[in-house]
């Protein structure tokens, strides 16, 4: 039978919002759960999706959230830890949460949102954590799918407008892992991919890998970025050394732009060689990132 109602943990976020409109526009009913439904509204602008104000770390709110759903997307991870909103509490205990409510509410479908080079063994409590979570989901006996996609950009990513903004300010960008590797991956194309596996029997105890189809060097990324906005700073890769003390340095900012976890992180290569699933051809950087950042 096919899925008709979804609730989507993480709705309001960055993919979370092209997920849910894809969703609606198949008709799907669709129910967010959020601490502020003022917030989620305003979000979710226009769209048909019900928000609900819930608790997402209370076992017994998110069995009521998910009794009578058809499936349940859990789309909620953190890039920085901050007070209590630990990578173990967000990225392992949550899907832990998720798993034992589905199952109390009788729904089957999972699909789940991690990383790439997401392993318990990984460099970084982030990759780490990512990794547990995957182990949680594939033993859970829900019919599960699993994503893991490289750097998601975007109108309003954190990534390349994050740069684009650092380039206007500054005419020298010092660059912490330069020589890191990345294939990014468009939103709308991550979007698409959930909505495909919903009705896919065949996706079921599968991970996907999702990239786009060029690898950058992360000095690249941020040329581009800059250069979408007009400015051409110079790009000074930084030591090793010297980088992972500029993370520990950032870690002090009220804004984290960097951490030392991130530092770890980018010590792999986020860049994959399978093909898209689903027959999807994923959409190039050059093709969509110039009209958002310009």
């Amino acid at each position: 039978m096919a899925i008709q109602s979804v609730c989507v943990l993480g709705g309001t976020g960055f993919v979370g919002r092209h997920l849910v409109r894809l969703l609606c526009e198949q008709k799907v009913a669709v129910h967010v759960p959020t601490r502020s439904t003022g917030k989620a509204r305003q979000a979710l602008a226009s769209l048909p999706a019900k928000a609900v104000q819930a608790d997402v770390h209370d076992v017994a709110q998110l069995a009521r959230l998910f009794a009578g759903m058809d499936a349940v997307i859990n789309l909620v991870g953190i890039l920085h830890e901050q007070g209590g909103q630990t990578f173990q509490r967000v990225h392992v205990e949550l899907p832990r949460k998720v798993i034992e409510a589905a199952r109390a509410a009788g729904v089957g479908r999972l699909l789940h949102m991690s990383a790439l080079n997401a392993a318990p063994d990984g460099p970084s409590a982030y990759l780490r954590s990512k990794g547990e979570a995957e182990q949680l989901v594939q033993a859970s006996g829900l019919q599960a799918t699993i994503f893991r996609p490289s750097v998601i950009f975007g109108a309003e990513d954190s990534f390349l407008n994050l740069f684009a903004r650092m380039a206007k300010w500054t005419p020298v960008l010092p660059l912490a892992c330069a020589d890191a590797r990345f294939q990014p991956v468009w939103v709308e194309d991550v979007a698409r991919v959930y909505v495909q596996s919903l009705n896919d029997a065949d996706s079921i105890g599968q991970r996907y890998d999702l990239c786009g189809p060029q690898v950058y060097r992360l000095r690249e990324l941020v040329a581009f970025a800059a250069a979408c906005r007009g400015r051409h700073p110079l790009i000074v890769p930084l030591p090793s050394p010297v980088a992972y003390l500029q993370a520990a340095a950032m870690e002090w900012l009220p804004v984290k732009l960097m951490t030392r976890d991130n530092f770890y992180s980018m010590q792999q290569d986020s860049v994959c060689k399978c093909a898209f699933p689903f027959g999807i051809t994923p959409a190039r950087l050059e093709d969509i990132a110039p009209q958002y950042l310009s």
